[in-house]
């Protein structure tokens, strides 16, 4: 197949992307028609399954397929990581962050906002301030660092009702 031509099908479904689902499913599947296991093409349908359909299921086999065929595709995981704790998947999310941050070149930071996020859910509050100070370290510009001290101050207030909960408890016990 002319790669030009896959290539030609693979950017009119990211141009479209979100904004033109019609044409964006159009082009993807004539892409994956041609090479079913194009990593890009892989991946925006994962980000079209998850994000618009809601169907994580499905968004996690395209994602795992993209990275079959391309492991260093660093675009995948953050999104990848995200559908796993939207599907409650926090095993198989915990694994591929700590895979995702042995990969050269892939953004630590974003990853590291992840596992902060898996430490929320998990309602492990102390472990997620620390992964999110982590991701702070990794963060190269200004909306980053505020985006995770905004993330942050939220843990932070999500820990303060469960102090004044155990202050009660021990004043009623007195």
């Amino acid at each position: 197949m002319d790669t030009n031509l896959l290539n030609n099908y693979v950017l009119k479904a990211i141009d479209a992307y979100p904004y033109d689902l019609e044409e964006t499913v159009e082009n993807l599947n004539y892409a994956l028609s041609y090479e079913s296991d194009n990593a890009y093409a892989l991946y925006l349908m994962g980000r079209l399954q998850a994000e618009q359909l809601g169907n994580y299921e499905k968004a996690k086999q395209f994602y795992a397929e993209a990275l079959a065929s391309k492991m260093d595709f660093i675009r995948v995981y953050p999104r990848y990581i995200q559908t796993l704790l939207n599907n409650e998947n926090f095993d198989e999310a915990q694994k591929l962050i700590d895979f995702a941050l042995t990969i050269k070149g892939i953004d630590k930071g974003s990853i590291w906002s992840k596992q902060g996020q898996l430490y929320e859910i998990k309602q492990e509050f102390k472990k997620a301030i620390k992964a999110l100070k982590k991701a702070k370290l990794f963060g190269y510009n200004d909306g980053f660092i505020s985006y995770v001290d905004s993330e942050i101050s939220r843990v932070k207030s999500k820990m303060k009702p469960n102090k004044k909960k155990s202050k009660n408890k021990k004043k009623k016990k007195k």
